[in-house]
């Protein structure tokens, strides 16, 4: 076992399956006590199975490490508290947070269901912000915290992800917010957008989709090829203990992408193109100097990701 970790008490929702059961192994091999918190739900969030977290903390302890299970559900309020608190009351402190949680309903816009869309933003943006929310209190205390949350690509924009996309481009918002209301108390919050074959990404559906995808010409032929053949979430994990330790301590507010063997940092949002008209005259622009400048300066270069299809005569 490594010692990167010595000393330091650890929270990772998801813990049982895919990428949060790889970081939860490796944060525990570089010697941090850990709460393995999953309630063992299937990918679209029904059902419960206490097995994988059970599972994930008899290997930690098989290799010489310290971990409990936790099965309550981020969803509610009450119960991402006790999570923390099993942290606390077992180990005396909660210094790393890993927020994995996550389902899947993936639907069109025109076919999603209200369910399916309270269900996605209700484990993923919610739970997130459950869990930070009662982890801050303490790190804050402390003065000393690691936060990293899960985000995906699809915050950029995913066909049939309308969910799913507003979850995690919510959870890069908060992030960053997080990241400046905690950074002067010693609490770092950082963003991870994985790419990753886990249940959640890569089941036969999944691969189907992405088929149908690559056949309708939604997707090139090298993204329907990198889609299909993702790297396991184990390349995910040193990502995640990386930013836990103190060598990430001036690490706050970033998205990192990993994905395979890449590591790499999101740009941060700016203004690129402006038009300017002294608002102090009292003058707004109208929508004829708008339709003529907003194409020529603003517009330069862009190009429809999604033109109309033309009409089939």
């Amino acid at each position: 076992m490594g010692t990167k970790l010595q000393g330091r008490s650890a929270v990772v929702t998801g813990g049982g399956r895919g990428i949060g059961r790889d970081i939860a192994l490796a944060l525990a091999g570089e010697g941090a006590k850990v709460v393995v918190a999953d309630p063992g739900a299937s990918r679209t969030g029904s059902g419960s199975d206490l097995a994988p977290a059970e599972e994930v903390v008899a290997e930690i302890k098989k290799h010489g490490g310290t971990a409990i299970a936790n099965h309550d559900s981020v969803t509610d309020f009450a119960a991402a508290e006790r999570i923390i608190k099993s942290c606390v009351d077992s180990f005396g402190r909660i210094d790393i947070l890993v927020n994995c949680a996550g389902v899947l309903r993936d639907r069109m816009l025109h076919n999603m269901s209200e369910e399916e869309w309270d269900t996605v933003l209700s484990v993923h943006l919610k739970g997130t912000f459950n869990m930070c929310r009662h982890a801050s209190g303490f790190m804050r205390g402390q003065r000393f915290g690691r936060i990293i949350n899960i985000a995906s690509a699809a915050w950029l924009g995913s066909v049939g992800q309308g969910n799913y996309s507003a979850a995690k481009g919510g959870i890069v918002s908060f992030t960053r917010t997080a990241a400046l209301e905690l950074g002067r108390y010693g609490v770092t919050c950082n963003c991870i957008v994985p790419m990753a074959a886990t249940r959640m990404t890569l089941d036969e559906d999944v691969k189907a989709k992405f088929k149908r995808q690559f056949e309708e010409g939604a997707i090139t032929k090298a993204r329907y090829e990198e889609l299909v053949n993702m790297p396991g979430p184990e390349f995910i994990a040193p990502v995640a203990v990386y930013l836990a330790t103190d060598a990430a301590a001036n690490v706050n507010g970033l998205v990192v992408r990993s994905a395979g063997g890449t590591v790499g940092i999101y740009s941060e949002p700016s203004i690129v193109k402006i038009i300017h008209k002294d608002h102090r005259k009292g003058e707004p622009w109208t929508v004829d100097e708008l339709a003529d400048l907003v194409p020529k300066i603003l517009l330069a270069g862009y190009v429809n990701p999604v033109p109309p299809e033309e009409q089939k005569k």
